[in-house]
């Protein structure tokens, strides 16, 4: 910058923290790393560690660490079982909630119709009722139509929950792209649904990467309508299957802490992905050139 003789001077530049603020700064951050990683770390650990030391009083770090769990979870419990039912029950969630956020979000963003506005409250109110109000209704609708004990049933009741959050969502980022691109779709001869495939949606990267997160993790390890859905063990997902680890008076933890991790790895996974394609869709804009 110049003054009013024509000096340049440098660009002042941000206040800097002291040493103390710098030393509480980071501090706080470790101390929170520390308590989010404490629980995974330690359930890794007694994964390891044989049952009567997984049960002792006595806190040991390692007490012959083996495999042998995860061999027994894998091998002699219905578990594959159970992590193949989660993984078929996640995806068609998770391909069938995107596609319906993802056109629910494009219509709420770029149509004006009839009920609008009271679509959009609807999907408010669907989130504010707890699931233990929401299961008898639902239970009674899928017994209704014969879906007791499939996982179509846990999918659509997966999708109750996840589309109207996500849809609202998609509904923002839609918003935040410019309705020339539409307009100029148009010009170019493409109808409404041209236009949201080929132009809007490559865009939408971020907002779709949430999604789909959103999606799986509500699938996912699931637990309550799991549970009052299925009734065989062949049908079974992670989340009803590993109740199965904690009878009443004797937790099997040498089976239910290996499984803990399991369950883990495929959300990871997701998230990874979902994280990449979320980092690299935000520099994508619709108005460079």
């Amino acid at each position: 910058m110049a003054d009013s003789q024509g000096v340049i001077t440098p660009p002042k530049q941000g206040r800097e923290r002291s040493v103390l603020a710098s030393v509480l700064l980071h501090g706080a951050l470790v101390i929170a790393v520390i308590i989010a990683l404490f629980p995974v770390v330690w359930v890794f650990l007694s994964s390891l560690k044989p049952q009567y030391a997984i049960q002792s009083s006595t806190i040991n770090l390692f007490v012959e660490p083996s495999l042998d769990n995860y061999k027994k979870v894998l091998t002699e419990t219905s578990f594959p079982r159970w992590f193949l039912n989660s993984v078929v029950v996640a995806a068609f969630t998770m391909v069938i909630g995107i596609a319906m956020s993802a056109t629910a979000g494009y219509a709420l963003s770029r149509f004006n119709f009839a009920g609008k506005r009271g679509l959009m409250w609807t999907f408010l109110l669907t989130q504010m009722f707890p699931v233990a109000i929401l299961i008898v209704p639902i239970y009674t609708l899928m017994a209704r139509l014969g879906l007791i004990n499939t996982k179509a049933s846990l999918v659509i009741a997966y999708c109750t929950v996840a589309v109207p959050f996500c849809a609202w969502m998609m509904r923002g980022y839609f918003d935040t792209i410019p309705r020339e691109l539409d307009e100029a779709a148009a010009l170019d001869g493409l109808g409404p649904f041209g236009t949201f495939y080929r132009v809007i949606l490559p865009l939408a990267r971020p907002g779709l990467a949430v999604t789909a997160f959103y999606t799986f993790l509500t699938a996912w390890g699931e637990v309550a309508y799991a549970i009052a859905f299925l009734q065989s063990e062949k049908n079974l997902t992670l989340g009803a299957g590993l109740q199965q680890f904690v009878p009443r008076f004797n937790p099997q933890w040498d089976l239910l802490t290996p499984g803990a991790v399991l369950i883990t790895i495929p959300a990871a996974v997701v998230f990874f992905f979902a994280q990449r394609h979320l980092v690299a869709g935000l520099t994508a804009g619709g108005t460079k050139g």
